[in-house]
Parts: C-alpha cells; sequence; structure tokens
C-alpha cells in the first residue's frame, strides 16, 4: 500500500518547517549580549548591559531572525580581566622598578565594539595598549618612594580615569587598575639597590649610637656632679661618717677579688676603721 502524495508533501513541509525555525531561532544566555547582523550591518542588539540591571530581569531568552539574510555573534557581558604584561618604570629619581599590573573591564556598547575592532580579543589587544603606554607614562613621573607606598592607590584611579576616555571609543569601560607586583629588577640594579638601603641604615645606626652616646656623657657627668654635691654636703654635715663612707670605697676597690694581700703596720692610718677608727 502507497502513502498518498499528501502525506509526503506534509513531511517535507514539516522538515523544511523544522530547518528554518532552527535557523530563525536564537536562544541568548544572561552573561552574553548579542548583535543582530543583517547582510554584515548591525541592525539590532539583545541582552546589551544596563548599570544596576538584575538578574532574570534582562532580555535574554529566545530571538528571532531571519535565516540566511540575518546572523547573530555574541559578546560577553560578564567583567573581564585584562592582564598587562611587567615592564620596567624608570622613576623620576632614576631609580628602576619592575611592575606588573592588571584591569577589570566590560563591554558596555557591543555595536561600537564590532565597529571599530570586531572582536572582543582585538578590544583586549587595544586596550592593553593604552594601558600599558599609560601606567609608563604615568609611573614615570613619580618618585621611587611614592610607587612602593599606599600613595600609588590613588595614582591608579587617576590612570584608569584617563584610560576609560579611551576605552569608550571602544565601546568598553575600565572598572578597575591594579597593581599586581612592584618588584625591583634582578642582577646590578637590585644589588645596587640592596647596597644602598644598607648603607643608609649603617649611617643611620651610627648616628642613633652617637647620639646615644652622647647623652650617656651627659647623664653620667650630671650623676658625678650631683654625687660630688652629695659628698660635699655629707662632709660639712658629717666629716666623721664622710670619712667612714670613703675609707669603705677603699676597701671595697683593694679587696674586692677575695684574694688580695695587703701587707702593713698594725697602726697604718688605712686600717684605721678597721680599728674602730682609733
Amino acid at each position: 500500500m502507497t502513502m498518498p502524495r499528501w502525506i509526503w508533501g506534509a513531511g517535507a513541509l514539516g522538515l523544511l518547517l523544522l530547518i528554518f525555525l532552527s535557523n530563525a531561532i536564537v536562544r541568548v544566555p544572561e552573561d552574553r549580549q548579542a548583535i543582530i547582523l543583517q547582510f554584515g550591518r548591525p541592525v539590532a542588539t539583545v541582552n546589551t548591559y544596563r548599570p544596576n540591571e538584575r538578574f532574570g530581569e534582562t532580555g535574554a531568552g529566545l530571538v528571532f531572525k531571519w535565516p540566511v539574510a540575518q546572523d547573530v555573534i555574541f559578546v560577553d557581558k560578564r567583567i573581564l580581566l585584562l592582564d598587562v604584561p611587567s615592564q620596567t618604570v624608570l622613576s623620576t629619581d632614576q631609580l628602576r622598578l619592575v611592575v606588573n599590573a592588571f584591569a577589570t573591564f566590560r563591554i558596555t556598547d557591543p555595536v561600537r565594539m564590532y565597529q571599530t575592532v570586531r572582536t572582543e580579543e582585538n578590544a583586549k589587544n587595544e586596550l592593553t595598549r593604552i594601558l600599558t603606554s599609560r601606567l609608563r607614562n604615568e609611573l614615570g613621573k613619580q618618585r621611587f618612594a611614592t610607587l612602593l607606598s599606599p600613595e600609588r592607590a590613588a595614582l591608579m584611579d587617576d590612570i584608569k580615569e584617563t584610560v576609560n576616555a579611551s576605552a569608550q571609543a571602544y565601546g568598553a569601560e575600565i572598572i578597575d587598575v591594579r597593581i599586581k607586583r612592584a618588584d625591583l629588577p634582578t642582577g646590578t640594579p637590585l644589588e645596587a639597590a640592596f647596597e644602598r638601603m644598607r648603607t643608609a641604615r649603617q649611617e643611620e645606626a651610627l648616628t642613633i649610637r652617637a647620639q646615644g652616646a652622647k647623652d650617656a656623657q651627659i647623664i653620667r657627668a650630671e650623676a658625678d656632679a650631683e654625687a660630688a654635691r652629695m659628698y660635699a654636703e655629707s662632709f660639712g654635715r658629717d666629716p666623721e661618717f664622710y670619712n667612714f663612707y670613703r675609707a669603705m670605697q677603699a676597701y671595697r676597690s683593694s679587696f674586692q677579688e677575695g684574694n688580695s694581700a695587703v701587707v702593713l703596720s698594725p697602726d697604718n692610718e688605712f686600717l684605721r676603721e678597721f680599728r674602730g677608727g682609733r
């Protein structure tokens, strides 16, 4: 039994309709922006970035396009990383520093990005070039100490604002710029920097020691003067006690080792206190 021709026709029509729908309906995910191209020219966008938008309330979902005549390309909607290659920066005081920085950005205008650089990869390359040049120029205007201090955070904000002005031409927005690492260059420059730091610390230590010795001499002189004053006052008030005190000091100095031998006559004045002061 042969099938009627209308069944074959309906089946072929259904197959063509399925092929048409599979090429006409495109799913746009939440984390992608879509550009609809008609013969290579942008005619519409779907799920483009909007500030403060809430997840699930964007334009993501199924999108209709005309097969053959129209095409869809996707652009990332998320925050992307821009890793800047390490570069050597010469500070205003002629010291070198190897800086490794990074930035974060997003595509805010996919149509402009497509019209200027076509792809995300090309946009990254252009932004990397601009950021590298700006970093080298701005960091080269600073002193070496500034590049290693917390002050560089404000400098990074200034660089971000400057780069943002250029990034808008590519439909992008720079969110943040930060220095990942800042190291002294290896080899002779590093050793020379360490030697300068060591010499500076040694000079600082010598200055502190000299000041300490000066303060010690002043304190010792003031203490000796105070002791002399007290001795003079005690001698004026009680000469006998002063003589006794001085004799005790002499005995301690003479016999402090514990094995000293002194040969004197019993009536020697040095042994007067041993005889009870007689």
